[in-house]
């Protein structure tokens, strides 16, 4: 792969574009170009039409970067074209995440838990014991045994007519804790089990 330095003016992003962009992403995009630097190509067309990194190049611009570094794909037609950036933007989403390599690797950071892309508070949750999440959750408080029995009424009157009301399960106090070795919060509003 040949890898070249063009100016930010020289390129531009196509005129419809798959992927939408929010604020916090090109903000999360930013810490990461000002911690390690520009770590992929964007990859453009001989012509400087943004095939993939769009929102890369988007933050690079905010930050105003002057040059970046691009991968120049030479000769496609227009149906190659899209036929990239479709791939790119779906290809990524295939995959699923390994949760137990996940949980290694933010053990081995230490605490260091300042990586751009994840919610520091998130983090520091999956690297906390469950007595500590439950303690977090419970912070948010619970209903009263009368409320949730409210809300449970509340729904079976409001059940699909002509099929019988779904069976309501036993408010939080009541449910017995099942035997797991993962870890897990209770949901303090309806006492539903959330693994992590």
């Amino acid at each position: 792969m040949n890898v070249v330095q063009k100016r930010l003016d020289e390129l531009h992003m196509p005129e419809k574009n798959v992927r939408r962009h929010t604020d916090k992403q090109l903000a999360e995009y930013v810490r990461s170009i000002q911690m390690f630097g520009q770590i992929k190509p964007l990859v453009v067309t001989e012509d400087g039409e943004i095939l993939a990194g769009n929102g890369l190049y988007m933050a690079l611009k905010q930050m105003g970067v002057e040059t970046c570094d691009c991968y120049v794909m030479a000769g496609l037609t227009p149906v190659q074209r899209k036929k990239v950036m479709l791939s790119d933007n779906r290809v990524f989403e295939l995959g699923v995440t390994d949760t137990d390599v996940f949980d290694q690797l933010i053990k081995e950071l230490e605490g260091d838990i300042d990586v751009p892309g994840w919610d520091a508070d998130l983090l520091e949750m999956l690297n906390a014991s469950v007595a500590e999440i439950n303690g977090v959750v419970e912070s948010y408080g619970v209903y009263a045994e009368s409320e949730v029995q409210t809300m449970q009424n509340r729904e079976r009157e409001e059940h699909i007519p002509g099929q019988p009301p779904q069976p309501m399960a036993p408010p939080p106090q009541a449910q017995a804790p099942a035997a797991q070795t993962e870890k897990f919060v209770i949901c303090p509003k309806c006492g539903e089990r959330i693994c992590l």
